[in-house]
C-alpha cells in the first residue's frame, strides 16, 4: 500500500487570515477503474500502470502546500460554477458526468433537505442523472447530520448495508462510487474514509459546488475529500432543483452557519460562521418558485432571524438589530447590513397567495418590528418556532444560551400579545451536563406553562469540539436521561392536545399537500399554524364560481371546519375550495 498523499486546494472563496481548516484530497492506492484518454493500447496491467502515471504526473503540476504559505490575498470568487477553470490535473471533459445516475438520501434537517437540492442542481448541470431506483445507482450520495450521535449511527449502519451492494457490482458496469455528504463528512472526515474502506468520496456543506471534480478524482479509483469551510459560501448563484415535481411547498436557504456557540451545539464547526445571502437572490429564488405554482416557501437558516445582508454598500452603516427583551448575545453585534424584518418584509411581497415561514430562529432575534410585520401580513404564518431547550436557568446559562427562563417565559407573552392566535413550537435538550432533578421538573413545568402546539425533545448527546465538551461532563446516565424524555414527551402531547382543542369548532385554511398516508380515502394538509389536518376527499364548492364543484388538488386552499384535535393531528370536514386573500373573511 502506498503512502497516504494529501493535495491542499485553494478554495476562491476563503479569506486566508480567517482560515481554519484546508480542502485536501486524500489519494489511497486501490484498483485503478478510469476513463482518463490514452494514446495506445496496453495490456490490462501496463494501463493500470500507466492511468497512475498519467494522473500522478497531472496532479503534480497543481497546487502544493507551498501555495498556502506563500499566498498572501484571496483570490476573486467567480460569478458562476461554470466560470471556473478546471483544475490542471483534470479536462473538462473528465469532470462531465456522462450521463451516469445518482441517488440521494437526505438525513437530519429542513438544511439538508435544501442542501440535497442545491448539490443535484449542481451534478445535473455536469451531466449526471437523477435515480430513485438504488439498484440502477452508478452514485449513491448520503446528506448526514451529526447534531446527535444516533443520526450519526444511523449512517454507519447505512453503509453496512451499502457495502454489499458495492462489492457485489457486476464488472460489466461502473464501479459504484458511495459518497458522505453534509455536517457528518466535515466532523469525522479520515474517520469515514479509513473506517469505511468503501467510501470514495466527501464532501463538507460548504463544498458541495467541488462535487464534479471529487467523483471525477475517483475515477481513478482514489478517494477524493474537500471539507473547505467557508466565510463567504451561500450558494446565493444556485437554483437549487425541486426534489419532489407534485411538492407545494420549497425551502429557500437564507444564510449559513452560526455564531451563537451554545455549548451543546456542533452546528458552528460543522457548518462554519454564519454569513447570508444577498436579498436580490433570494426574492430571486422565491419569483421563480411562486411562476412554478408553489404556495409556500419555508426560508432556513441554523439562525434564521438574525440575517444581515452586509452586499449593499450603501445599509453598511445601519445600526445593529436590537434583541428580545433582557435577552444576550455570545457574540459582538455587527453592524450594518439589511436585517431579517426587510427581508421577510420584501419575500411576502413577492405572492401575496404564497404562505411564507421561517426557521430555525434564535429566541434573541425577535425584536418587535419582526413580530408586528408577522401580525400585518396575512401571508406570513402565524406560527413562530421558539426553542427553549431548558426551563431551568441554571441550565440555561451552563449551554450559554443568553437568556433566563423568565426573560423567555416575558416574551413568550409579548408574542402572544402582539400576534393574536399565534402557534408556538419548541425544542428540548434533556439530561445535559449537570441537569438536577429540580432542573427537569422546572423544565416540565415550562411545559405546562407556555402550552406549545408542537414541540421537538430529544435526550442529549455530547458532541467533540463543543464547548461543553472541553469544559463540562456528561454527568446524567443514560437511563436517567431516557426517562426524563418519555416523562417531558407526556407532558407535552397533554399539554399540546389541549392547546390544539382550542381549533375544533373553528374554520381553518389549510393547504393540501395530498393524500393522508394512514387513508386512501382521506386528505391531509397544513393550518397556518403548521399543524396537521385531516379531512375526507370529497366535492365542495369552488368560492370563486359558485355552484362548481371540484375536488381539492395538492396546492389548493380549503377551508375546513375542526371537529376534534389530537397532540399532533387536526380533523375535521371541507367546505369549499378558495384563496388566502379570501379565506380571511371565513377564519
Amino acid at each position: 500500500m502506498r503512502p497516504l498523499q494529501c493535495i491542499l486546494r485553494v478554495q476562491r472563496s476563503l479569506r486566508w487570515e480567517w482560515m481554519t481548516s484546508v480542502s485536501w484530497l486524500l489519494l489511497k492506492t486501490c484498483r485503478a477503474h478510469s476513463t482518463l484518454p490514452s494514446t495506445a493500447c496496453p495490456s490490462p496491467g501496463q494501463q493500470e500502470d500507466g492511468v497512475r502515471k498519467d494522473f500522478s504526473s497531472r496532479l503534480a503540476s497543481g497546487p502544493t502546500f507551498q501555495h498556502f504559505l506563500s499566498a498572501s490575498a484571496p483570490q476573486e470568487k467567480p460569478c458562476s460554477p461554470e466560470a471556473e477553470d478546471p483544475p490542471p490535473y483534470l479536462t473538462v471533459d473528465e469532470l462531465l458526468g456522462r450521463q451516469r445516475k445518482v441517488y440521494l438520501e437526505t438525513y437530519g434537517c429542513q438544511m439538508n433537505v435544501n442542501d440535497t437540492e442545491i448539490a443535484w442542481s449542481i451534478l445535473e448541470k455536469s451531466g449526471y442523472l437523477r435515480t430513485s431506483n438504488l439498484q440502477e445507482a452508478d452514485v449513491i450520495l448520503l446528506v448526514t447530520c451529526s447534531i446527535r450521535e444516533k443520526a450519526e449511527q444511523t449512517i454507519w449502519n447505512r453503509l453496512h448495508q451499502l457495502k454489499t451492494l458495492k462489492t457485489k457490482r457486476p464488472r460489466s458496469r461502473v464501479p459504484l462510487r458511495i459518497g458522505i455528504l453534509g455536517c457528518m463528512a466535515e466532523r469525522l472526515k479520515e474517520e469515514i474514509l479509513n473506517r469505511e474502506k468503501m467510501v470514495d468520496l466527501l464532501a463538507g456543506p460548504d463544498a458541495y459546488r467541488d462535487l464534479p471534480r471529487l467523483l471525477a478524482v475517483t475515477e481513478s479509483g482514489q478517494q477524493a475529500a474537500n471539507v473547505l469551510l467557508s466565510l463567504d459560501e451561500t450558494y446565493a448563484d444556485v437554483m437549487p432543483v425541486q426534489t419532489s415535481p407534485s411538492a407545494t411547498s420549497a425551502f429557500v436557504s437564507i444564510m449559513r452557519g452560526c455564531d451563537n456557540m451554545c455549548s451543546y451545539c456542533i452546528v458552528p464547526f460543522t457548518r462554519g460562521r454564519e454569513r447570508s445571502r444577498p436579498v436580490a437572490s433570494i426574492l430571486e429564488e422565491v419569483r421563480k418558485l411562486s411562476d412554478q405554482g408553489l404556495k409556500e416557501v419555508t426560508l432556513l437558516g441554523q439562525n434564521v432571524n438574525s440575517f444581515r445582508d452586509s452586499s449593499e454598500i450603501q445599509f453598511n452603516s445601519a445600526v445593529s438589530a436590537n434583541l428580545s427583551r433582557g435577552f444576550t448575545a455570545n457574540y459582538k453585534a455587527k453592524q450594518g447590513g439589511l436585517r431579517f424584518s426587510h427581508l421577510l418584509d420584501q419575500v411576502s411581497r413577492v405572492d401575496p397567495e404564497m404562505r411564507i415561514r421561517f426557521t430555525s430562529p434564535h429566541p434573541k432575534d425577535f425584536p418587535d418590528e419582526v413580530l408586528q410585520l408577522i401580525h400585518e401580513r396575512d401571508n406570513i404564518c402565524k406560527q413562530i418556532h421558539l426553542p427553549a431547550q431548558s426551563g431551568s436557568s441554571r441550565v440555561l446559562d451552563a449551554m450559554r444560551r443568553g437568556y433566563s427562563r423568565e426573560a423567555y417565559v416575558q416574551l413568550v407573552h409579548h408574542i402572544r400579545e402582539s400576534i393574536p392566535g399565534v402557534s408556538l413550537s419548541s425544542d428540548f435538550i434533556t439530561g445535559f451536563c449537570g441537569e438536577t432533578e429540580e432542573d427537569h421538573l422546572q423544565t416540565v413545568s415550562l411545559l405546562r406553562e407556555v402550552q406549545y402546539n408542537m414541540g421537538f425533545l430529544f435526550a442529549y448527546s455530547m458532541r467533540q469540539k463543543t464547548r461543553a465538551y472541553h469544559r463540562l461532563k456528561d454527568d446524567v446516565p443514560e437511563e436517567v436521561k431516557l426517562r426524563r424524555l418519555e416523562e417531558l414527551i407526556t407532558v407535552f402531547r397533554e399539554e399540546a392536545s389541549k392547546a390544539n382543542k382550542i381549533c375544533v369548532g373553528c374554520t381553518q385554511l389549510v393547504l393540501v399537500e395530498g393524500p393522508s398516508k394512514r387513508s386512501a380515502t382521506d386528505l391531509c394538509g397544513r393550518n397556518d399554524g403548521n399543524l396537521k389536518v385531516i379531512f375526507p376527499d370529497a366535492e365542495m364548492e369552488d368560492a370563486a364560481n359558485p355552484g362548481l364543484k371540484v375536488r381539492a388538488q395538492p396546492g389548493d386552499y380549503v377551508l375546513v371546519k375542526i371537529t376534534s384535535a389530537s397532540s399532533q393531528t387536526l380533523k375535521g370536514h371541507v367546505l369549499c375550495r378558495t384563496t388566502l386573500k379570501d379565506s380571511l373573511a371565513y377564519c
